[in-house]
């Protein structure tokens, strides 16, 4: 039986009220405008650095030697030529052997993923795959779009073993239909006019898709216990479900009011939040838009019950946030602002590919050793043990920190150094089963930090070299989330 074995969320913990958009731009009227939050990724932060976040989510407890295989949809990678599925999974530290593609220019991409992924393993070429989905799109500053695009990911284990929802089936339409879209050039999403899209591409496409499945497989309306899709024009979301036959109820949750619109990974979040709410036998129909539709179905097995409470998913991601009530540190975040980084943040590191090539493991992956004759972990990896009285010598094993639990030993913060977020926050990190290391910290303010508070780790921005076009990921401490 093929399906899903885990899944994951992560959504960045800030949020920004839409009328802080509206209050920059001087449009005071709340009757005629959006109303809601959105999420948005912090300075360090991009499409893959919460594809890791949500991967870590979902592969929480599980033995990460068994995936075979990672796919990646997104349609802000943040580069062009460098396989960023190959990042992720030298963060996560899976195997060498492992398949890695990317999935792009269509939102989507993140279902065209998750079937690729159930063909994989239904043929046998795969035991598992992790299908993550991320995206971080960008619209221009004071535009409809900016007001509706939130930032987040979603995880999804495909496999067969210990399958907590069965896939059941899929119906998918493809059309060249061009609503949005970004030329190679541009660095901001385009669109056409918004009745056009609402009208002929969403009342069209996912009704489409949805009643395909539904005849394909004999189905009907009722037998779901949710029905899962996204659309950016809220009262449309609701008249898509009624043109189907599906009763309000049955609607999950579409996230547009509590995260915004997420582009590829929108339809697998929604999908992820109905799985939280899933019991066994109860069935569940996804869709995504762009391009056309693709509509898949799941059945809750008797497993769906060990996943739940042992993931943040979405429901834990939604409820610790932070309110960012300052526009302009939205568009700093986004890189649409350029500011003067000043002598100091001018003076950031030559990335030596070279160098992250044979550290690849401890840089990307946060993998240390542990002394095999008394179980002393280190970071960096040692070849001598440091425990006094053992000081054994090429006795080590890999150790892997980033899924460790942690708290703050001391910290600090820098007022001279440059941070896009000042001041600079940095710390020494003691982990709970050994091992401490310095760590740079975000995602909070000083006031909230205090000594032996437990914290996480979290892949991130370290520094991104224009001159080179070369981004330096690292992983950063965090206060705990869920």
């Amino acid at each position: 039986m093929v399906g899903i074995i885990s899944y994951g969320g992560y959504i960045p913990v800030w949020r920004m009220n839409r009328m802080t958009i509206y209050s920059a731009m001087g449009f005071l009227n709340p009757a005629s405008l959006l109303s809601g939050e959105k999420a948005v990724m912090n300075f360090d932060e991009d499409s893959i650095t919460m594809a890791v976040g949500a991967s870590m989510d979902c592969l929480s407890g599980l033995d990460r030697g068994k995936v075979d295989g990672l796919y990646f949809a997104t349609t802000t990678a943040p580069y062009k030529e460098r396989q960023n599925a190959g990042i992720i999974a030298t963060a996560l530290d899976l195997r060498p052997d492992v398949r890695t593609s990317d999935f792009t220019d269509s939102t989507k991409a993140g279902t065209g993923a998750l079937l690729s992924a159930c063909d994989a393993v239904k043929s046998g070429s795969a035991k598992s795959i992790l299908v993550v989905a991320s995206d971080c799109r960008l619209g221009k500053p004071g535009s409809y779009l900016e007001e509706m695009y939130g930032d987040g990911a979603a995880a999804i284990l495909v496999g067969e073993d210990g399958v907590a929802a069965a896939f059941g089936g899929n119906y998918s339409v493809s059309y060249d239909f061009m609503d949005y879209w970004e030329a190679a050039e541009d660095r901001y999403s385009r669109q056409w006019e918004d009745r056009w899209i609402r009208d002929e591409g969403y009342a069209k496409f996912i009704p489409e898709a949805i009643g395909g499945l539904l005849n394909k497989y004999n189905l009907k309306p009722g037998d779901f216990a949710k029905v899962a899709y996204p659309c950016l024009f809220t009262r449309a979301h609701t008249s898509i479900g009624k043109g189907l036959g599906i009763k309000p109820e049955q609607l999950q949750d579409h996230l547009f009011t509590t995260v915004g619109y997420t582009g590829t990974s929108s339809p697998l979040m929604i999908l992820v939040g109905a799985l939280e709410e899933a019991k066994p036998g109860d069935k569940i129909l996804v869709a995504s838009y762009g391009s056309g539709s693709d509509a898949l179905f799941f059945e809750a097995a008797e497993g769906i019950g060990k996943i739940k409470g042992n993931r943040k998913g979405i429901s834990k991601n939604l409820a610790p946030k932070k309110d960012l009530g300052n526009y302009e540190k939205s568009l700093i975040s986004h890189e649409s602002l350029e500011i003067d980084t000043g002598g100091r943040g001018e003076q950031k590191p030559t990335l030596s590919s070279s160098s992250l090539w044979r550290h690849r493991r401890d840089v990307l992956g946060l993998v240390g050793s542990r002394c095999k004759r008394c179980g002393t972990p280190q970071y960096p990896p040692q070849t001598i043990c440091v425990k006094p009285g053992c000081g054994a010598l090429g006795e080590m094993e890999d150790y892997r920190f980033c899924d460790k639990k942690a708290r703050l030993f001391t910290y600090t913060a820098d007022s001279l150094a440059f941070s896009s977020n000042p001041p600079a926050i940095y710390g020494m990190v003691d982990f709970e089963e050994g091992g401490r290391n310095l760590f740079d910290l975000t995602d909070c303010t000083l006031d909230e930090l205090k000594v032996d508070m437990p914290v996480e780790l979290s892949f991130r921005r370290k520094f991104h070299n224009e001159a080179r076009g070369a981004i330096c990921y690292a992983w950063k401490a965090v206060p705990p989330r869920g």
